[in-house]
Order: C-alpha cells, then structure tokens, then sequence
C-alpha cells in the first residue's frame, strides 16, 4: 500500500449538501430553508427566545456565584501514589511533589497545587511536599513512616509577610 493509494473506508464521509442549485436537485429555490420567516433569512440568532414568553432564564431564581479567587487543586489519593510507586514510576526515595507527580503521570498538569486524600493504604515511605491533605492522608503517610509537608500558597504568603 502507498500513500497515494490511501483513502476513506466506504461510507466514512458524505458529500456536502450542495443547496440552491435548481428545482430538480430537491433542495433548490428557499435551499432547505421552507418559506418566509425569519429562519428563512441570513443572520438568525434566537437562541432562548420563547415567542414573548417569559424565558426560562428569567422565570427562574438566580442562586449563588461564581468565586473567581477559588483555587484548583489537582486531587490525589493514596491509593494512587501506592500504585504509582508499584509501578517503579515515583521514587519513594526523593521528595513527592507536585513535578515528581507530573513526571511520573500521575496528575496531568500542575494546577493550583496538590491535594492528597486518604482513601487507600499507603506501605511506602513517602515524603510529600503538597498543597493540602486530609487529616485522614496525614495520619496513613506518617503510620506508614513518611511525612508531609503543606506548602504555604504564594498569595497567603505575601499577605502574611505584610
């Protein structure tokens, strides 16, 4: 086989549509678009209208907001830094952190910091540097023999020194 040879598997794609090109194809004159009307026209955007009905977004009560200073943590339980560790990915040895957890794919990117939590068991050593971590984590890490360390946030930080 060629480059030159390769092509779709049968019935993978479907022709464009080809509108407003003559009575006889089936979608000539209004084009698909059935008569008159604002849908027949270009430019509709009615997204939400309920023919002068009260719309449901403003039937309804509004609750809450959005925190827009809320902090996304990257959430890890111990079950899956044991299995990491089985697995020969992180090294019990060396300091886990949030870079050892991404270079052994156990989070996919850093966000905000590392939260562990403790459902799981945990027999290896381990020393975490992270963000947050439940009660129940600190407990099973420091049986297990290791300890964690909860990093201050850069923002806490600086309003503290202040």
């Amino acid at each position: 086989m060629k480059l030159n040879e390769l092509k779709d598997a049968e019935g993978a794609t479907k022709a464009r549509k080809r509108v407003g090109r003559g009575i006889g194809s089936g979608t000539g004159k209004t084009g698909g678009r059935g008569v008159k009307g604002q849908k027949s026209r270009s430019g509709v955007a009615i997204n939400g209208f309920e023919g002068g009905q009260m719309p449901i977004y403003r039937r309804l009560p509004k609750r809450g907001f959005t925190n827009i200073f809320a902090k996304d943590y990257n959430v890890v339980s111990l079950a899956r830094l044991q299995a990491a560790v089985d697995a020969k990915k992180l090294d019990a040895g060396k300091t886990v952190d949030a870079d050892a957890l991404k270079a052994a794919g156990v989070i996919r990117r850093t966000k905000d910091g590392v939260r562990v939590l403790g459902d799981g068991e945990l027999k290896a050593k381990l020393t975490l540097e992270v963000a947050g971590a439940s009660k129940a984590a600190i407990e099973k890490v420091e049986k297990a023999g290791g300890s964690v360390k909860v990093l201050v946030a850069k923002a806490e930080a600086e309003a503290d020194a202040k």
